[in-house]
């Protein structure tokens, strides 16, 4: 109406056809402008961090799934250790392993796909092109296991919850996230205080949801036994404190038909029961008192499933290819201690841990030396950076070792003979010599401003200390004291959470599509905030430069660009003795179970595409 009032009130005072011609133009622009907006932030139901997702918006069901599998029995797992907590979204506590079987997200993610999500509590989802901000739409068939529905106010009361009483890593995970906003009963928007942050809107869809009216009178971030209430597959059945914990499944559970969940889920009953000694659980899986393992110890892989249950078909041993990105395991050093401060003492030490040896000895040559933060995936550095990549570099040139432009990252190699390693420990005290460190004739020690070089490795599973006993006979040569010192889980997590550790063996696990958690494990605002994953203390501006251009990567090409390019540098910085990496999984089981034709690429799928064969 007032676009044909203004157009008359031109004819009436004789503005003439130029104006109206200009002024039809400008109109023109306007809601064609308008119309591209309006196009740009249509519903969706998928997302793809890059590119397109796999499966379209017709399809029936994952391509790793049985949809016809059938329903019932039950499935039972073990787990090394103990449990105080049902709650494993704070800090405080040990919490039982499988709560995630009792939440939903609001989008959820595949096992055959480097990072998309559909549709699930949020049925559709909308977002600008810059990704400023992102909105969800909830199913209003999504209810909580007492019938009550999901609400936006459950969405922003999880967000709001998970900042403020979480563990620290959603405080960095979600930190540009300006807040959350309830546009009705089913519509939450979550603001951005970026633009071009492409991660974001899928992060968001990651988040665990709660029932705000179920935790209006408990406190979220203690330590409880108390079975929560959730909106997920399954719910708490049994508690057994520190031992067992037991999930049924909820028949009537609201999401069984999506699409996304067709032939998911088939177990009326998971239970994982606890031990404290690994031996131990091992025989208590030959005796038939848990269904499935997954070995992580190559030496036990190789010699000790020869019993009787397997050799008779009773137990299926086999290995399973994947394709998932191994990213770091190694000795992390605590870099807030004074003697692991030089790069050059951390460089040194690696000379004196002999992989090629160890592999043979201790894992019958099963393992790969790890030789990137991002293994075993596209986004590993390789060779000198030339293109791109070195584009990117040379902007820090100042900042960084010469070397790492010049050479390509090896960790200290020998021929595994045992006697080679002699040339890396000379190497080793050359490098400690000229870094200021000389032998104690007395002591037998090296140090330093009459500070002794040595250190403690901290370790929580005895399985690793073969692998940590020659590392330290070698140190021990070149008058390097070190010692291993074994705790319980417990006490191991509390004192990784507090930093109080010299060495620790850590596992930096990766995504095919990094991004925001990369803060968690490197960035300098997580290096002082106890319970963050920058266990190693890393305060690297040209790192936290790179984290922030891996957040922002406009596409698929150049986010493997710039996560070479933070791969190099923290490799150069020696943070981390690299071990080794496996490219399958090592599974057995009871035959007992249905699987699907399909193995997802990225994960093994017992738990949720596995069934029973007599439900």
């Amino acid at each position: 109406m007032l676009a044909c009032y203004f157009l008359l009130s031109m004819f009436q005072n004789k503005l003439g056809l130029k104006m109206f011609i200009r002024y039809f133009v400008i109109l023109g622009i306007f809601f064609i402008s308008n119309l591209a907006i309006a196009d740009e932030i249509k519903p969706r139901t998928a997302i793809a961090m890059h590119g397109e997702v796999k499966y379209k918006s017709n399809f029936k069901h994952l391509e790793y799934v049985n949809p016809d599998a059938p329903k019932g029995g039950s499935l039972k797992l073990h787990v090394i250790g103990s449990f105080d907590s049902l709650n494993p979204y704070i800090l405080k506590g040990n919490p039982a392993t499988g709560m995630g079987l009792v939440y939903e997200t609001l989008l959820v993610s595949t096992d055959d796909e480097a990072f998309s999500e559909y549709a699930n509590i949020a049925e559709k989802f909308e977002m600008p092109e810059d990704r400023s901000w992102v909105r969800f739409y909830i199913n209003k068939a999504a209810k909580w296991h007492d019938g009550k529905p999901i609400t936006a106010e459950d969405v922003k009361w999880s967000f709001d919850t998970l900042i403020s009483k979480g563990n620290p890593f959603y405080r960095a995970y979600y930190a540009n996230v300006k807040e959350a906003v309830i546009e009705d009963a089913h519509t939450v928007k979550f603001n951005f205080n970026v633009s071009g942050n492409r991660e974001l809107p899928l992060i968001m869809g990651q988040m665990p949801v709660f029932p705000k009216h179920f935790w209006q009178n408990r406190e979220f971030n203690k330590t409880s036994l108390d079975a929560p209430l959730g909106s997920g597959p399954y719910k708490v059945e049994e508690v057994i404190a520190g031992r067992s914990i037991t999930f049924k499944r909820v028949k009537d559970w609201w999401g069984k038909d999506l699409p996304i969940n067709k032939g998911r889920y088939n177990f009326d009953e998971i239970t994982f029961t606890y031990y404290r000694d690994a031996p131990v659980a091992k025989q208590a899986f030959f005796a038939g008192e848990y269904d499935f393992i997954h070995e992580n110890i190559a030496k036990d892989w190789a010699t000790s499933y020869d019993v009787p249950a397997v050799r008779e078909g009773k137990i299926i041993k086999r290995e399973q290819a994947h394709q998932r990105p191994a990213g770091m395991q190694g000795f992390a050093y605590n870099i807030r201690k004074d003697i692991f401060k030089d790069k050059e003492v951390r460089k040194a030490l690696a000379y004196a841990f002999d992989f090629e040896w160890s592999n043979k000895q201790f894992a019958y040559g099963a393992y790969k030396r790890t030789k990137s933060y991002f293994e075993n995936s596209e986004l590993a550095s390789h060779g000198v950076p030339t293109g791109r990549e070195l584009e990117i570099l040379e902007k820090f040139k100042d900042q960084l070792p010469p070397e790492l432009f010049t050479k390509e990252y090896a960790p200290p190699k020998t021929s595994g003979n045992g006697k080679d390693i002699r040339k890396n420990l000379r190497i080793a005290k050359q490098i400690l010599k000229k870094a200021g460190w000389t032998l104690n004739k007395d002591t037998g020690n090296l140090e330093k401003d009459g500070v002794p070089l040595k250190f403690e490795i901290l370790l929580v599973s005895p399985a690793f200390e073969r692998w940590v006993a020659p590392f330290i006979s070698n140190l021990k040569k070149i008058g390097v004291e070190a010692k291993i010192r074994i705790v319980d889980s417990s006490q191991y997590q509390k004192r990784v959470e507090d930093f109080d550790f010299d060495i620790i063996v850590q596992t930096f696990g990766q995504s095919l599509s990094p991004g925001n958690e990369q803060r968690d494990f490197w960035h300098s605002s997580k290096a002082d905030v106890k319970g963050s994953r920058n266990v190693i203390g890393i305060k690297n501006p040209v790192i936290d430069e790179l984290i922030d251009m891996v957040i922002h990567a406009p596409n698929r090409n150049e986010l493997i660009y710039r996560t070479r390019a933070l791969d190099r540098v923290l490799l150069w910085n020696y943070y981390v003795i690299p071990q080794w990496y496996n490219s399958v999984f090592r599974i057995a089981y009871w035959d007992k179970f249905g699987l699907p034709q399909i193995a997802p690429k990225y994960n093994i799928g017992y738990i949720d595409t596995w069934w029973s064969k007599s439900p």
